[in-house]
């Protein structure tokens, strides 16, 4: 039976993107700025994976980037409210796009979005007290 072994995403520019990703925490080398494929372990096995349009495109020739972002996204759990909003606030003063400022979400959470260099949704959450 397969199992998730990796997600993995297209990206324009690697470089602004894995900047993205340290910010949300992620331990990412500097030299990575510069490949064309990146991987890195994230808990239980699982990767986490990038690799440029022109990678795709070596080894499928055909490949078009979405017209939009995609309907997928990705969700980071932050330890308190709080930190939602200094992440939110931190992105945004780096110069990417917050979609969804923070807020008191009724399902118990505070909640923002963010959007990665490529377009791709990003959640934060912490639950409330």
């Amino acid at each position: 039976m397969p199992r998730i072994d990796a997600i993995a995403t297209v990206v324009e520019d690697m470089s602004r993107t894995l900047g993205f990703y340290r910010l949300l925490g992620l331990e990412i080398p500097k030299s990575a700025d510069r490949e064309g494929y990146v991987a890195i372990a994230l808990v239980n096995g699982l990767r986490f994976a990038w690799n440029t349009e022109e990678v795709e495109r070596s080894f499928n020739p055909e490949w078009q980037a979405p017209p939009v972002a995609g309907r997928m996204g990705l969700t980071f759990r932050c330890e308190t409210a709080g930190e939602v909003n200094a992440v939110y606030a931190e992105v945004v003063n780096a110069g990417y796009e917050g979609s969804l400022a923070p807020f008191d979400a009724p399902w118990g959470s505070r909640h923002c979005r963010v959007l990665d260099p490529d377009g791709n949704a990003i959640d934060l959450f912490a639950p409330l007290p």
